[in-house]
């Protein structure tokens, strides 16, 4: 390995932290332009019963919002009372587990042979059965 000189070994030790800072400096311009924005309570509500029409759970609200820079905690409602203000409240858990339901069941219909898929279909029903107990909701 050739040897090198003093001068060069400054030079790119000088290039390599001038890069590093330019690096450091980026990322904090990129940290104050996610600046929280800030609505007044009814547009925030109006906001969430929004994406709540679009068809998101209140987790999903939530997170959607916070990639928009709008915390919800800077509000003195929380996501899930505005939605259940307005009758638009569904419990993320109760939704989860019904989507995966149908997913096994159009599988299921397609793969009648799939014994797997039949004893996952029962398991997962039963699980429905039991939220919907726990939550008090009328069965289907």
């Amino acid at each position: 390995m050739p040897k090198q000189k003093k001068s060069e070994v400054s030079e790119q030790q000088e290039s390599q932290e001038n890069f590093l800072e330019e690096a450091e400096n980026t990322g904090k311009n990129e940290e104050k332009q996610t600046k929280t924005m800030k609505f007044s309570q009814s547009e925030f509500e109006s906001k969430v019963i929004d994406l709540a029409k679009k068809g998101f759970t209140s987790e999903k609200i939530g997170e959607r919002l916070k990639k928009e820079g709008i915390h919800s905690k800077e509000y003195s409602k929380k996501i899930s009372d505005i939605l259940k203000e307005k009758t638009l409240y569904i419990n993320p858990d109760l939704k989860n587990i019904e989507s995966k339901l149908e997913k096994i069941k159009k599988h299921h219909d397609s793969n009648k042979q799939d014994k797997k898929a039949m004893r996952e279909k029962e398991r997962v029903f039963a699980q429905l059965g039991k939220l919907k107990k726990y939550f008090k909701v009328q069965k289907i």
